[in-house]
């Protein structure tokens, strides 16, 4: 499960998000790639489910890039607790993203294997996404 060796804080705020990503909003690394269309906060286990997802459709073909990483901590109390008495202690991570975020790249495989393996991993992710061609890809050529 993903999640980051040593944090400064072990709590931390929510936070608010708003607006589209400003960052990691095009394709850097493969010619494929899904972004999402939606603010939501996506798990460090929804992200390995749809890796797997992807790697398992590919056999091993092509490099597959994760662009998310959850870093933010989650806290929750434990059931039938009442209210106040501090925040709850770190359930897990979380990777916070906004519309137009890359979550997935893909390279090395033909333009329909790529389709089907995103769309795998997309099921996998609870955020709608948009399957992206990279701009001076041709669609003609089979790799």
């Amino acid at each position: 499960m993903l999640q980051p060796k040593k944090t400064k804080f072990r709590r931390q705020q929510k936070g608010r998000m708003k607006g589209n990503a400003q960052r990691g909003h095009e394709l850097a690394f493969g010619s494929f790639g899904i972004k999402t269309l939606d603010c939501k906060w996506i798990t460090g286990r929804q992200i390995e489910a749809a890796r797997i997802a992807v790697t398992r459709y590919m056999q091993r073909q092509g490099q597959v890039w994760v662009r998310i990483f959850p870093d933010k901590p989650i806290t929750k109390k434990p059931a039938e607790v009442r209210m106040g008495k501090g925040k709850g202690s770190p359930e897990g991570f979380v990777a916070p993203v906004t519309p137009g975020r890359i979550l997935f790249e893909i390279e090395g495989v033909s333009y329909e294997v790529a389709k089907e393996a995103l769309r795998l991993a997309a099921q996998k992710l609870p955020v709608t996404t948009k399957f992206v061609v990279r701009r001076d890809y041709d669609l003609t050529q089979i790799v």
